[in-house]
Formats: C-alpha cells, structure tokens, sequence
C-alpha cells in the first residue's frame, strides 16, 4: 500500500455535492458515484449535500472532494469557505474556480495567452447590431458563468437574436456572445498537469451539444481518441494544458474546444470541477489510458496533498 493511500485511510473524507446551482441534478449524482467508489476504497466518507447553511456540517472533516457543478462550489466560494476553516480540499483554489466559472475573464485570458478561442463579443450595454458586424451569423449566445450547456442557444437571424435575447435574460441577467464555429465538439482532460487523450463529441439527435444531448443516454456517441491528425492532435492536448495554467486551476479539469472543418482547435472554456459519474467525459478519457473510475477519483483525491501542507 503506497504512502497517500495511507494517510487518506485515516482522514474522514467529505464529499460536497448537490448545492443549489441549474446543475444541481448531475451534481448529485456526480456525488453518489464519488462516495460510492470512496468507501468501496475503504475510506471514511461523510455524504454532505449542499445547502445555504452548508457550513456546520463541514465539522470534524480533515478534507473536502469537492463534486460540486456550477455555483457556489465551482466559482471559489465553497473554496474560500474551506480555506477559513482549514479544511484541504481537491481541485483548484479560490481564483482558478472563479476565473473558471467566468467565461468572459477566461476568453481573455486565452487570448493574453495565444490561446485560440472563439472571437465574442460582450459589452453591458448590447448592441445587435453591432453584434452581427463583429461575429456575423449564425451566432452562440451563452450565461457568463454557467455550466452544462446550460442556457446556451445558436441562432441564425437577426430576428432570432432579439428574441433570444429577451427570453434568455429572464433567467441570466450576464451574457455574452460567441463567433459560430462549424466542426467537431471535443474535450481533454488534465490529471496532475497531465493532459490526457482526446474525447470527441457527436451528438447523434441534435445539431447541438446540449444539456440533453449531454445527460440523455443514447444521444450522443464518445470517441476516444478522437478521430484527429495526429500533429493537431498533439497541438490541442497542448492548447488544453496551457489553458488550464492561464486560469489558474490546479490539479485537474476539463478543456473543452470545437475544432473547425480543418481540425484547428479553440477553446471554449476550462471546466474545474467537470462530470464525475462513471461514463461522464472525464471518467472515459482516463479509462483510455488504462486509470479506473476508482483510480481516477484517489487521483483526484490525491490533489488536496499541496493544501495538508499549507494548514500546518
């Protein structure tokens, strides 16, 4: 038995999901595979679904597995919650989730970093047509700070684009626009500044990757590897680790990228905390490289060691 494998078996383990986020649903479920491969382990797990008064059931743990989807377990503030009470936790800090859950901050992050990514437009005051003139049509309209797709619609006239607009900002006052990029969805994990094999994405019902093409069984075909030359193979698995330096995340995420009819990739966004159920992106990339859905989560596990140190 390995020396990590042994210091976990005397920690109590909480594992946080749920919350109160559009994505709470996967969260859950994210949840009751993590503590299931936990215990099946021999660890001491704590199950803590999230709620407003999360903080009291956060006693006696000697670290958090953070499987929270969106806010507040995505964007920092559970994160910085657990750095005032000194409980480690996995995955990356306060500023990476944050800079993460900010689409926006983190478009203009690739770019400050010569990563290719979408051209967008996002300004307070909006002006369609202005809109147009930037990124032409059809054009992806998209929340500032969601996840799973949620929110997200392409529309393919001007008309369209106002009454998506109007409609969409009833529920998400914050958003921005993206540049259409016709290609192939796919997706690259990182494990320990690791970049692992490409996941290609193929809706089979919809022209879209959306929330139902993500979690309706069946509607979507996973590919790994994906079916890419191999020098911009190499070239995207490169692309994904940079992004997830440039915004600051540690220990693992997701970079997810649609690649145009010449296989030229751009980032769309870094995922810090992405779908953790067994047949979720992340869990098939990592089974390609021969790492199990248990040994993927010790791994992720693993990623709280840095912050034992720091609360000493």
């Amino acid at each position: 038995m390995d020396k990590d494998r042994k210091f976990f078996l005397k920690k109590r383990i909480g594992v946080l999901y749920g919350g109160w986020s559009s994505e709470r649903e996967i969260s859950i479920e994210s949840g009751k595979c993590v503590v299931q491969s936990l215990k099946k382990q021999g660890f001491r797990v704590k199950s803590i679904d999230l709620h407003r008064n999360f903080i009291t059931r956060l006693k006696g743990l000697d670290v958090a597995f953070i499987a929270l989807h969106g806010k507040p377990g995505e964007d920092g503030t559970v994160q910085a919650v657990l750095d005032l009470l000194g409980i480690p936790y996995t995955g990356s800090g306060v500023s990476g989730s944050a800079i993460g859950m900010d689409k926006v901050i983190s478009k203009y992050l690739f770019t400050a970093h010569g990563i290719p990514t979408p051209d967008f437009y996002y300004e307070e005051n909006i002006d369609i047509n202005e809109i147009i003139m930037k990124l032409d049509l059809p054009i992806v309209i998209k929340p500032r700070a969601e996840g799973s797709s949620v929110g997200i619609n392409i529309v393919e006239t001007k008309t369209d684009l106002t009454k998506t607009i109007k409609r969409t900002m009833r529920r998400f006052k914050d958003l921005f626009f993206e540049k259409y990029i016709t290609g192939m969805m796919a997706t690259c994990g990182i494990i320990n500044d690791v970049p692992l094999p490409i996941l290609e994405i193929a809706p089979k019902k919809r022209d879209f990757y959306d929330y139902k093409s993500k979690y309706t069984k069946g509607m979507t075909e996973y590919v790994v590897p994906a079916r890419i030359p191999e020098d911009k193979y190499k070239n995207l698995q490169e692309y994904a680790l940079t992004a997830h330096s440039a915004i600051g995340a540690h220990g693992f995420s997701r970079v997810d990228f649609v690649l145009d009819e010449s296989f030229n990739p751009y980032v769309l966004e870094v995922n810090t905390i992405p779908g953790l159920l067994s047949g979720s992106n992340l869990p098939l990339e990592a089974s390609a490289i021969g790492l199990t859905y248990d040994e993927l989560i010790f791994e992720i596990l693993k990623t709280s060691l840095p912050r034992f140190k720091q609360h000493r």
